[in-house]
């Protein structure tokens, strides 16, 4: 491999491979110099010995070098937990995600206050109201809107974000070649033109359940605070709002009719202490103000 990005992407393509068995490799070997050594795998003792010959078959494939050299020829940039372009809130989270593949505008990382917005995959008009009357002040503030792509109040929001002028980013599950749903195509080839798309999932990697609620930890990792718009109790949303507050990142809520099953998730939040939302100004003045 010609450089530590290729090698730890690599790595992370290889059968078997978690977090804890890539810190523990890098602790033994910081440059991945010799991960490519017979030996090498042996002398890391945290490695089971039944992924070993597995792990070593891998890194020595040439299908798996040949499909990580084509990511480039796509557009698809390689992010490591080590580059410059890597966001610094991310990296306050535990376990971090050691490479992200991003592919659009990878300034928007660096960029300004992200605000994540998740909700119910049902949004109801309430909901859409609601992002409607909110999202033009905090565009026009430079507010990049950060969400899951989902159907509901994801797609609502990045789509607020676009029509507004603003920008957004899209953290999905699964692969940047299997988006999903399908039926949100569309609005996925405008963000990874004009906008940005990251995984922290090989792009050839197709959506699995639990995918999902993992990649909620970085649609909260990215963002100073989270806003979620309509939820019911034990909804995926309430998943990232539990990050936000773990990561100590500001937590907002919709508040909702009481007879409403789309609102007692969110509900349910501003009665544990996240930030009531009336107006645009409740977010402001968390995110630049306190």
């Amino acid at each position: 491999m010609e450089s530590f990005s290729l090698r730890l992407c690599h790595l992370l393509h290889c059968r078997g491979i978690g977090w804890k068995m890539v810190y523990h490799i890098l602790k033994r070997d910081p440059e991945l110099k010799d991960l490519y050594s017979p030996t090498f795998l042996y002398q890391v003792h945290e490695l089971p010995s039944s992924i070993i010959q597995p792990l070593f078959e891998d890194l020595h494939s040439p299908v798996l070098l040949e499909q990580i050299r084509h990511y480039q020829q796509n557009d698809i940039e390689i992010i490591t937990y080590f580059d410059t372009a890597y966001p610094e809130l991310l990296k306050e989270t535990y376990q971090p995600p050691w490479v992200l593949y991003a592919k659009g505008d990878i300034s928007l990382l660096g960029k300004q206050t992200k605000l994540a917005v998740v909700g119910s995959r049902q949004a109801t008009e309430y909901g859409k109201r609601a992002i409607d009357r909110l999202f033009p002040p905090l565009i026009e503030k430079g507010i990049i809107i950060v969400s899951g792509l989902a159907l509901g109040v994801d797609t609502l929001a990045h789509e607020a974000a676009i029509r507004l002028g603003g920008k957004t980013i899209a953290v999905i599950a699964g692969g940047i070649y299997h988006i999903y749903p399908q039926t949100n195509q569309k609005l996925a080839l405008s963000i990874m033109k004009n906008h940005l798309m990251i995984s922290e999932y090989p792009p050839n990697t197709t959506p699995s359940r639990w995918q999902f609620p993992m990649r909620n930890r970085i649609i909260s990792g990215v963002s100073k605070g989270t806003f979620i718009i309509e939820a019911k109790r034990k909804s995926g949303s309430l998943i990232t709002a539990n990050f936000a507050v773990h990561e100590g990142r500001e937590v907002f809520a919709l508040p909702g009719n009481i007879f409403s099953q789309h609102s007692t998730g969110t509900n349910d939040l501003i009665q544990q202490g996240a930030k009531l939302v009336r107006s645009h100004e409740d977010i402001l003045n968390e995110l630049f103000y306190a």
